[in-house]
């Protein structure tokens, strides 16, 4: 194995190690913070993080014209919204459910791509979705199905991440023309600013300085590592990988993360691992696994390598990433 290619396989697993981790770093975070005050802060350090990436790896370059906004909307998306969403629901949602919603984003995805996109499903993806969606049902009902006849669908904050994981969606069949025109690190630079911005109003709209003061010490070892490490070294690496392997082996590396989660929710969370639980995460991976094993007519998928080139379902942080 060359070198390049061993160097990208160790950054792709250090990058789905993290972000599975974080689910679990923003629950302790939150013990001590509003999930606003999680927000901005883990930004601000990724922000600075990705500039110097960018700069030192001589990337660095002014948005042009109408990519002012287009970097503004994807920063509201995919780091505002998408973050509030799960953060807030991270108060309520237990880390390995979240993981395991969150890994079901490919099938809205394709979804998305049905619907909105004319794209076209085999009856494998098909299949596939709906496998995903049993699990996911599985997941946040804790095995008891019997609960959506009450019209209940698990706690508030996993309704919330749910939405995340549509947003997701959305947010990569929005990213997918711009990354055939900027280099993906630089795209995530300015997403990644606009959204700190946008958070900064809600951070600054209400009383989060004096908090901050009060945040101990394990909580700001889980906000560093969410900024430095999730936010900030994950993505540099990730997109380091998705240059050096083929897209689909490095979309297959997205598999672990939700067992990160549940290894790491269980060791520092101590979160129970129901059978129900079991079964529904093993449902939705063999689901997303489906979808993605066959390509659509045009898969929707955001990658820094042109969509003919890609595997149905991947992008660059299943997520959120948490």
């Amino acid at each position: 194995m060359q070198n390049t290619q061993r160097s990208a396989i160790l950054k792709a697993l250090f990058s789905v190690t993290v972000w599975g981790a974080s689910f679990v770093a923003t629950k302790v975070a939150l013990q001590f913070a509003a999930p606003i005050t999680v927000v901005w802060l883990r930004f601000a350090m990724g922000v600075v993080i990705l500039g110097l990436a960018v700069k030192l790896r001589g990337q660095f370059s002014f948005p042009q014209g109408k990519d002012w906004g287009y970097f503004a909307l994807l920063g509201f998306l995919g780091i505002t919204f998408h973050q509030w969403l799960q953060s807030t629901g991270l108060v309520t949602a237990q880390a390995t459910t979240t993981g395991w919603i969150v890994a079901s984003s490919p099938i809205f995805m394709a979804l998305l791509g049905l619907v909105v996109l004319k794209e076209g499903l085999r009856w494998e993806q098909v299949l596939g979705i709906a496998l995903a969606t049993f699990g996911v049902l599985l997941v946040v009902t804790k095995g008891n199905l019997s609960t959506l006849a009450n019209g209940q669908l698990g706690t508030t904050g996993d309704v919330l991440v749910l939405i995340s994981a549509l947003n997701w969606a959305v947010f990569s069949a929005l990213s997918r023309p711009g990354l055939k025109r900027h280099r993906a690190t630089h795209m995530m630079f300015y997403i990644m600013t606009f959204g700190w911005l946008f958070s900064s109003i809600l951070f600054f709209a209400t009383p989060n300085l004096d908090p901050i003061r009060e945040i101990p010490l394990n909580g700001w070892l889980a906000i560093a590592f969410l900024g430095i490490f999730c936010s900030g070294i994950a993505y540099i690496f990730w997109y380091d990988a998705l240059q050096a392997l083929p897209v689909a082996q490095t979309g297959a590396f997205l598999y672990i993360e939700p067992i990160i989660t549940v290894i790491v929710a269980a060791v520092i969370l101590d979160e129970r691992l129901l059978p129900a639980t079991i079964l529904g995460g093993i449902t939705i991976l063999v689901g997303v696994w489906m979808v993605n094993r066959t390509k659509s007519l045009r898969p929707i998928i955001v990658q820094n390598q042109p969509p003919a080139e890609s595997a149905a379902g991947f992008h660059p942080k299943n997520r959120r990433d948490g």
